[in-house]
């Protein structure tokens, strides 16, 4: 199991569980409040069907006292423990009580005169873990047509048995532990498939940079193969480019477009005539104002073009000098775009220690000496400072080294910072 695996498993396990411990306490809510309420409608169905049984529904006539009397000692001892049922103007006509009703009779809440005109109940917890579901019911004619008058009132306390409350905690629990287990299994089916799509995506998006890698790298080719006859250049300025820059701690986007510019910093040249570009003498006047136009083509190459945008700030400014003597803006100090100061360097110093067809390589003192005298003037000695302690075993490992060699060390800092 790779990285990405191990992450996507942790975050989807934790989701899960969170899912489970929210959706659990929900599921046994729910479940309590639907025995609950199950237990209620069977209770008010039953009182109903018993006060229409005993002629207690219309309580105004002579007989109506008696007449709820039976109907709350039938109802006492079936689903309620204690009956109670009111006439229309809320005073009570009957009253009965199991020998449960009577032990729990004190400790129900007292109200006044009834005069609610909808069947409710609430749930109380009394001392001693005692728990009574309450109901309220206003009594017509009709148990359907609710536009009816109102012609009395019938309240019920029912104790909840130890038996039922047992079978709804076990109902609630099963309810509460089948979504917990369902929300834990969905996390688990969920990981592969997160996983599967994950690596196609990673796939097809390496195959999209692998794409533009090789597209930085033919442009890089095409300028260098009509500039020195050899990308060895591109390839090392690039890799100590990077270098200076992970001591200097960047990372990222950031990294990934100081390596396209370092890599493509003369792009512009393509645009400029062979008579000029490969002159082998010293360039007039007016032929160095026209090689000089390569940085404004090279930005136009590179601007436009998605993720080679970033390259813009080294194209553009690969020729700015940190005392503003360069070109074509005459930028100066700061700024100067970190990603140019930094590849100001790393160009100087290939190209002094590098062979040329118009000159041989210069040792690394001598090298390093003229990198010295010019900082301040045309590089950044913040840049410097960082370089300077690794430009001897940057000269070693770049001494003698093909331009194979020097691919491979851009390839190996292009598949860290690219995350290939």
């Amino acid at each position: 199991m790779n990285t990405f695996q191990k992450r996507t498993a942790i975050r989807i396990a934790a989701v899960s569980i969170l899912l489970a411990s929210l959706a659990s306490p929900i599921a046994w809510f729910v479940a309590r409040e639907s025995a609950e309420e199950s237990i209620v409608s069977l209770a008010i169905e039953e009182s109903g069907r018993l006060l229409h049984h005993y002629d207690a529904i219309n309580l105004s006539g002579p007989d109506a006292k008696a007449h709820a009397a039976l109907a709350a000692k039938t109802i006492s001892g079936g689903l309620f423990d204690i009956a109670e049922i009111y006439n229309s103007e809320g005073g009570k006509l009957a009253e009965s009580l199991t020998r449960e009703g009577a032990q729990v009779e004190s400790s129900v809440p007292k109200h006044g005169a009834p005069r609610y005109t909808a069947a409710s109940y609430e749930s109380l917890k009394l001392a001693g873990d005692i728990w009574v579901l309450r109901v309220f019911v206003p009594l017509r004619d009709s148990a359907i047509d609710m536009s009816l008058p109102i012609t009395g009132y019938f309240e019920g306390v029912r104790v909840v048995p130890t038996w039922q409350k047992d079978q709804i905690f076990a109902n609630s629990l099963s309810a509460a532990l089948m979504v917990g287990l369902a929300s834990l299994f969905c996390g688990a089916v969920l990981y592969p498939v997160v996983v599967h799509l994950s690596a196609d995506n990673e796939r097809k998006a390496r195959e999209v940079l692998d794409s533009h890698i090789s597209m930085m790298e033919a442009l890089g080719r095409a300028i260098a193969k009509r500039d020195s006859d050899t990308g060895a250049h591109n390839y090392r300025v690039a890799w100590i480019a990077a270098s200076i820059a992970e001591r200097m701690g960047i990372t990222g986007s950031a990294m990934q477009a100081l390596i396209a510019g370092s890599f493509l910093h003369d792009v512009g040249k393509i645009g400029i005539p062979d008579a000029i570009l490969l002159k082998p003498g010293r360039l007039d006047d007016a032929e160095f104002v026209t090689m000089r136009t390569h940085v404004a083509q090279g930005e136009e190459i590179v601007t436009g073009m998605g993720w080679l945008d970033g390259a813009n700030a080294v194209v553009a400014a690969h020729h700015e000098k940190w005392n503003g003597a360069g070109y074509p803006r005459r930028l100066a100090g700061e700024d100067i775009p970190l990603p140019a100061r930094i590849f100001a360097v790393a160009d100087v110093f290939d190209a002094l220690c590098s062979r040329r067809p118009y000159k041989e390589p210069m040792g690394f003192d001598a090298a390093m000496a003229i990198l010295e005298k010019d900082t301040g003037t045309h590089f950044d000695p913040a840049v410097m400072a960082v370089f300077r302690p690794m430009a001897r075993k940057t000269f070693d490992r770049l001494a003698n080294s093909s331009e194979a060699d020097a691919r491979q060390l851009l390839e190996d800092r292009v598949r860290q910072h690219f995350e290939m």
